[in-house]
């Protein structure tokens, strides 16, 4: 992972002390706003296949839908380990 680099807006996340489900949580809300903003149009124009162009708006929308069911499921991932980091908070400063 040497080689790999986070944007500025994401290392300033970092350098500011921000916790990395957050930093995820946040980035994959806009992926998804960013997702169905192509997603949408496509899912507008769907109609029965007929010429070739038909079938590369069909291909592009079974890929946006399942990009977009790929970042809802580790989107709602993010939650459940938000919660569940937080109850290990609170049952540690109980104990």
């Amino acid at each position: 992972m040497e080689n790999m680099k986070l944007s500025e807006r994401l290392q300033a996340l970092v350098d500011m002390g921000e916790s990395g489900t957050d930093i995820l949580h946040g980035e994959l809300k806009n992926m998804m706003y960013q997702t169905e903003q192509v997603l949408v149009p496509l899912l507008d124009n769907s109609n029965e296949l007929g010429s070739d162009e038909d079938y590369d708006d069909t291909v592009e929308r079974l890929y946006q839908s399942g990009f977009m069911d790929a970042l809802v499921m580790v989107y709602e991932l993010t939650y459940a380990l938000s919660f569940a980091i937080s109850d290990r908070t609170k049952n540690a400063q109980v104990s």
